[in-house]
């Protein structure tokens, strides 16, 4: 009875947090359930149960959810308030058929991984729960990436073998197989080669970290470096202007947060990984220099710019709260690859705030916990955050993103554990003195 007891202690928020993870990066985003009329992956299962148990949880005081205010939960539920404002406008409306449908679906999608965030932001109270959550995502990414060479160097796709009871395949547009210049474009177990890379390009900081980490704790640090390498791999073989700019962008800042002795080790490990996996794949840099070096003429960038004017037609119908998340059909009308002129079109200039303002909640409660935090390791930790949501931020500029289920769980989960690690730093032990002590600082150098 005593072990039993010990087992159930053990589960946590931070335990459900890593079931949706599971079931969002390791089943492959194909899979889908097969005894229900929508489309609907476990991992969304999942994100819905942890929000019936977030709200649920709320109503009492006994289960150890973090109350009070945080800036990031703010931030979340504003955005879920501007999903349901859109919805209910939309609605009331003559919509079509088709339109109706996916926007029913889509605020499905919406309020689950909503709630994933917001229960990751209150469900997880320590840092070591958080470091737990967070080493599952780099070791479930560098797994997605493990596929993803095998479907790069071998044209073999492992998630195609991959057969649940219960789940169906869901065939989409795009193939795990088709190329770019000489080579495959990979999927892993995602659904497209961007949301690959995108995944790749948000653990290779929490790579960088722990292999750090283990070099000062003198414990093994084989593993991390495996990780690390498949990340930031997979993050160039696939091929992608979001992944390359992803990981660049995470790499800056690493350099700007980690202490002064790490950043030229850095800066030298990534050059050095970039001209060594240019040296291992034949014709990989040119690939990539090519992807850049004539951009203005690239016919998937013509593509992506040539539809802005009948976009800006679009956002001029319903300016403030838009046509309805998910009613702008890419068979349609047009695939437009810019989640933020997309979120324009169908949730307005109030979701777009909406959006923007939750993307900068996070890096504020990311660098708050840094500030204020005595635990290294928890800042750490909330610099690999930081350049995770800067990560996905910019992705949203770069491509459709909540059109992707792992992408924008992915995305969802990293704002969540953003909101978390401040929660964590604000209950630690003199958090709010070393507040007061900088606070006084920047004020004595404003009078001098």
């Amino acid at each position: 009875m005593s072990a039993l007891t010990r087992v159930r202690q053990r589960a946590d928020g931070a335990t459900l947090v890593c079931a949706y993870l599971l079931a969002l990066l390791v089943i492959p985003a194909r899979l889908v359930l097969s005894f229900v009329p929508m489309t609907l992956p476990p991992a969304l299962v999942v994100a819905l149960v942890l929000g019936v148990l977030s709200l649920s949880a709320h109503m009492v005081d006994s289960l150890g959810m973090g109350k009070g205010r945080n800036a990031l939960r703010t931030a979340v539920l504003l955005y879920l308030a501007m999903h349901l404002a859109t919805y209910a406008v939309a609605t009331r409306r003559w919509l079509p058929m088709d339109e109706l449908t996916v926007a029913d679906s889509g605020m499905v999608r919406i309020v689950a991984t909503i709630s994933v965030a917001i229960f990751a932001c209150d469900a997880i109270r320590t840092r070591e729960r958080l470091d737990k959550v967070l080493k599952l995502v780099l070791a479930c990414s560098a797994l997605i990436a493990f596929v993803g060479l095998v479907q790069f160097g071998a044209g073999v796709d492992l998630a195609s073998y991959v057969s649940l009871p219960g789940l169906r395949t869901q065939e989409n547009a795009y193939s795990a197989m088709e190329s770019r210049s000489i080579f495959r474009r990979p999927t892993g177990t995602t659904n497209h080669p961007i949301e690959y890379g995108l995944v790749c390009a948000m653990a290779v900081p929490l790579g960088a970290h722990y292999v750090f980490r283990a070099r000062d704790e003198g414990t093994p640090q084989l593993r991390w470096w495996l990780c690390l390498a498949l990340v930031g791999l997979g993050g160039l073989t696939a091929l992608s202007r979001t992944a390359i700019l992803g990981m660049t962008v995470a790499g800056v800042v690493l350099i700007l947060t980690l202490p002064r002795r790490r950043k030229l080790t850095v800066a030298l490990m990534g050059t050095a990984f970039f001209l060594g996996a240019s040296l291992t794949v034949p014709g990989l840099f040119g690939t990539i220099r090519g992807m850049f070096s004539n951009i203005e003429d690239d016919p998937s960038v013509k593509a992506r710019t040539a539809d802005y004017e009948a976009a800006a037609d679009q956002i001029d119908l319903n300016p403030l709260l838009g046509r309805g998340f998910s009613t702008f059909l890419p068979t349609k009308y047009t695939i437009l690859d810019n989640q933020f002129l997309l979120t324009l079109i169908e949730n307005g200039y109030l979701g777009l705030f909406a959006l923007v303002g939750m993307f900068l909640a996070a890096c504020y409660a990311t660098v708050r916990a840094r500030l204020i935090s005595g635990d290294e390791n928890l800042k750490g930790l909330a610099s690999c955050l930081l350049a995770a949501v800067l990560v996905g931020g910019i992705a949203s500029a770069t491509f459709d993103l909540l059109s992707f289920g792992v992408a924008t769980g992915m995305v969802f989960t990293m704002v969540g554990l953003s909101g978390a690690a401040l929660r964590i730093a604000s209950a630690e032990p003199g958090a709010e003195q070393r507040m007061r002590e900088r606070a006084d600082v920047r004020a004595g150098g404003a009078v001098r």
